[in-house]
């Protein structure tokens, strides 16, 4: 198993507590935790042994490159199991998370495997604006029952699932240029890691008896983190897209945004803002996405 953090002493400590009360695997298993540069208590947190699970070999690494993906990429140079199980430092796992991997690895023997995402309101209550259509964007996911995942808009998430050790010398790690950097809250490793297992024709079971539990910080519950979630995703998009072309955006993007602007203010107008934020997110990815099909220097490299 691989956990990543990066100066989330607090949303750590409980997660290791969670690691210990995991049902134990026919199989042994170890830890190893990365400790990707943080500043903050994790290095002397992972040093202390109270919490490590009994009988289970961990060893905690530092990775001085910035990113998730370059934490991860060095919890595969480190791993000795023949499949790593990756989760985040905010997640608690069900008590049956192991096991249920354990049997569809024994039963498939699969490539890659995904799991459920439920999320869990750690801090304050669910407001009115959280519709079910935006948990996917806090991380829900469920695919339903166990079967093989072939398409590509059924990934799994960076929060739960599980990559055979070889898998990575056929495809690779994950791209650097992906995923959380420190505070910057980008994403999309884990997809466009998908895809590539997808493409090179390797099988990809989904377990949802696998289940974590994604806890939801209270900064996370306001409008301005989903706004920003998608900003940033377009002006990530918008350059890679761009590459080195033109910097004159193609035509067809200024009416996208203006149909898209148009409908988050009626239906805001029509239902108020509990009912608009979906909309409004469809708008600002299209103005990050122009933005930096203009103006973006390093974010297409």
């Amino acid at each position: 198993m691989a956990l990543c953090s990066h100066n989330h002493a607090d949303r750590l400590r409980r997660t290791l507590g969670d690691l210990g009360r995991l049902d134990s695997p026919v199989r042994g298993w170890e830890l190893v935790a990365v400790d990707n540069a943080s500043s903050d208590a994790t290095p002397a947190l992972l040093a202390d042994t109270a919490w490590r699970p009994e009988g289970v070999p961990v060893r905690v690494v530092r990775e001085m490159k910035l990113g998730l993906s370059n934490a991860r990429n060095r919890a595969i140079e480190e791993a000795r199991g023949e499949y790593i199980l990756f989760v985040d430092d905010d997640e608690t796992p069900d008590s049956a998370w192991l096991q249920a991997y354990e049997q569809a690895i024994v039963n498939n023997r699969p490539d890659a495997l995904g799991g459920r995402i439920e999320v869990m309101f750690e801090q304050g209550e669910r407001p009115a604006w959280l519709q079910d259509e935006l948990l996917g964007f806090l991380g829900q996911l469920n695919h339903g029952d166990e079967c093989w995942l072939t398409e590509t808009g059924t990934p799994f998430y960076g929060g739960n699932f599980a990559v055979r050790q070889d898998l990575f010398d056929a495809v690779g790690g994950f791209d650097t240029e992906l995923g959380r950097k420190g505070s910057v809250n980008d994403g999309g490793e884990d997809t466009e890691f998908y895809r590539r297992v997808l493409a090179g024709g390797h099988k990809i079971r989904w377990v949802p008896d696998a289940v974590i539990y994604h806890r939801i910080q209270v900064n996370k519950l306001r409008r301005g983190y989903f706004l920003e979630l998608h900003y940033r995703q377009g002006r990530m998009e918008g350059a890679r897209r761009r590459g080195e072309g033109s910097r004159l955006p193609p035509l067809y993007l200024l009416p996208q945004l203006g149909r898209a602007v148009g409908r988050a203010l009626k239906r805001r107008w029509a239902e108020g803002s509990d009912a608009s934020l979906r909309l409004e997110m469809n708008a600002v990815y299209f103005w990050g996405y122009i933005l930096a099909w203009m103006f973006a220097r390093n974010e297409a490299r």
